[in-house]
C-alpha cells in the first residue's frame, strides 16, 4: 500500500481513546505483520498490521508499539521501537525510518531501536500488573500461519507468567469501528477512485472482452493515482455472476450477457467496496432490467435502514425479507412459500444467501463482533442481490454508507447505479 499522509493528530487521538480504554497500571504491545515468504526467496509485500498503523500511521516491518498509561517514568508512556537503518538494508530494502522521520509521522516523541525493547519492555511490565496482548479475533478469520503477534504472546507469558493478561482486540474492536473525520475523508477518497475506474470500465466494456482486460482496467486507474485494489476482485459474466467470490477473471464477456463487478479501491490504507452489474452489450434485456430494478428497490430500502441501534444480523433478516418478495414478483417464488419462511429457513436463501452489511474501514471486511449495535460514526456497506442460477445471471449492487447522527451518508451516492445511467454511461463511449 503506498502511503497517503494522514496528520499525526489522528494518530495521538487514536493512542489517547485506547489508553483511557486499559485498566490501570496496564502496558500494551503491538507488533507489526510480517513479510510473508512466496517460493524460492521470494517474498509478498508488506501489508501493515491494521491495529499498529491505526495507532501509529507507520508502515514500516518489524515495528513495534509500547504504551504504558500509568509507568512511573512518563518517557516510558509511549515507545515507537524501529528497525536501525543501516548502509546494507539502504541498498538492498531503500529508506527506513529515522526517529525523527517516525515522531514526524506518528507523534510520538520517544522512539528507539528494536535493540532496546527487551530491555525497556522488563523494566515496564515489571511495574505493570497487566499486559494486553494482541490477536486476530475477526470472527471469520481462517488463522493458519504464526504471527508476529502470537509468537510475541508466548514469548511475553514465558517471562511473565504471574501478570494478568487482557485481551487487546476486543478493545482495538470498539475504537476502531468508530471513524473520525479524517479516517471518513480517507475512505471518501478510497470511493472517489472507485468511481473513476468505474467510469473507465463502463467506457470500455463490450462484447468480445476478455474479464482480465476488464480487471486491467481497474488497475490502471488505481494504481496511477497511488491507489491499489482494496481486496481480489471479482469480475464475473454471464454465469459466473452466481459465484459469489469468484476469482478467475479469465472468461470472455459475450453478448446479451451480465458482467457483475465486485471491486474497490485501497487508498492509503483505507478501503471502500463496491459492487455494480453492467450488461455487456450496453443494454439490459427486459428481464435483465426487472431484476435489477427489484435489486435496487431493495438497496434503496436498506439503505435506510442501516440506522443506530441495529446489528448488522437485524439488518440481513430484514433484507431477506425485502428479497423474498421481490421473488414473488419476479415469479421465483409462491406466495405460499413466503408465509412458510422462518428465520432459520428464510425464502429468500436459494436466491440471496449471504449479509447484506459489513463494517469497513481499515480492512474491507472491518473488525466487529456480531452484537455490537451500529452507531454514528460506523462506515458499512449495503449490497443487497438476487441470483437466478437457472436463468444464467444474477445481479448485486453495493455502496459504501455513513451512519450519520442525522442519517445516511452514501460516499458512493455519485457513482452511477441506476440502470438508465449505466446504460447511457456505456453507450457514450
Amino acid at each position: 500500500m503506498k502511503p497517503i499522509p494522514l496528520p499525526a493528530k489522528l494518530f495521538v487521538h487514536n493512542r489517547a481513546r485506547l489508553s483511557r480504554s486499559l485498566l490501570p497500571h496496564s502496558v500494551a504491545v503491538l507488533n507489526a505483520n510480517d513479510i510473508m515468504p512466496t517460493n524460492a526467496d521470494g517474498v509478498m509485500g508488506h501489508l501493515q498490521n491494521a491495529d499498529l498503523f491505526y495507532l501509529t500511521g507507520i508502515h514500516q516491518e518489524e515495528t513495534r508499539l509500547l504504551l504504558a498509561p500509568d509507568a512511573y517514568d512518563p518517557n516510558h508512556r509511549e515507545i515507537l521501537f524501529l528497525r536501525q537503518p543501516n548502509e546494507h538494508l539502504t541498498i538492498w530494502e531503500g529508506h527506513k525510518l529515522s526517529k525523527e522521520q517516525a515522531t514526524k509521522i506518528s507523534g510520538i516523541k520517544n522512539v528507539k531501536w528494536l535493540a532496546d525493547f527487551p530491555g525497556l519492555f522488563r523494566q515496564i511490565a515489571c511495574e505493570a500488573e497487566t499486559i494486553y496482548l494482541n490477536s486476530n479475533e475477526h470472527q471469520r478469520a481462517g488463522v493458519e500461519v504464526e504471527t508476529r503477534d502470537a509468537k510475541f504472546v508466548r514469548e511475553c507469558q514465558r517471562m511473565f507468567p504471574l501478570h494478568r493478561y487482557e485481551r487487546l482486540a476486543r478493545v482495538m474492536h470498539s475504537l476502531r469501528v468508530v471513524k473520525s473525520e479524517p479516517e471518513i475523508a480517507a475512505i471518501q477518497a478510497a470511493c472517489d477512485l472507485t468511481g473513476k475506474g468505474f467510469r473507465r470500465v463502463c467506457r470500455f466494456v463490450k462484447p468480445g472482452v476478455n474479464e482480465a482486460e476488464v480487471e486491467a482496467e481497474w488497475a490502471h486507474e488505481f494504481i496511477r493515482h497511488k491507489g491499489q485494489f482494496a481486496y481480489p476482485p471479482i469480475i464475473a459474466s454471464g454465469a459466473n455472476n452466481n459465484i459469489l467470490h469468484y476469482g478467475q477473471n479469465d472468461q470472455p464477456c459475450r453478448k446479451g450477457e451480465l458482467l457483475l463487478l465486485d471491486v474497490g479501491a485501497g487508498l492509503g490504507n483505507y478501503m471502500s467496496d463496491l459492487t455494480r452489474t453492467i450488461p455487456v452489450s450496453g443494454r439490459f434485456t427486459r428481464r435483465q432490467k426487472q431484476v435489477y430494478h427489484a435489486v435496487l428497490r431493495v438497496f434503496r430500502q436498506m439503505v435506510k435502514a442501516i440506522v443506530p441501534g441495529k446489528t448488522t444480523k437485524d439488518l440481513r433478516t430484514a433484507c431477506e425479507a425485502l428479497i423474498a418478495r421481490e421473488c414473488v414478483d419476479l415469479g421465483l417464488l409462491k406466495p405460499a412459500q413466503l408465509r412458510k419462511s422462518t428465520p432459520d429457513n428464510p425464502a429468500a436463501a436459494p436466491f440471496f444467501m449471504h449479509g447484506v452489511s459489513h463494517p469497513i474501514g481499515l480492512d474491507v471486511h472491518d473488525v466487529t463482533y456480531n452484537h455490537y449495535k451500529i452507531a454514528p460514526g460506523w462506515v458499512l456497506t449495503c449490497e443487497p442481490a438476487i441470483y437466478i442460477k437457472e436463468e444464467g445471471f444474477g445481479i448485486r449492487l453495493e455502496n459504501t454508507i455513513l451512519v450519520t447522527e442525522s442519517g445516511q451518508q452514501d460516499l458512493m451516492a455519485h457513482i452511477p447505479i441506476e440502470a438508465d445511467e449505466i446504460e447511457a454511461l456505456m453507450n457514450r463511449r
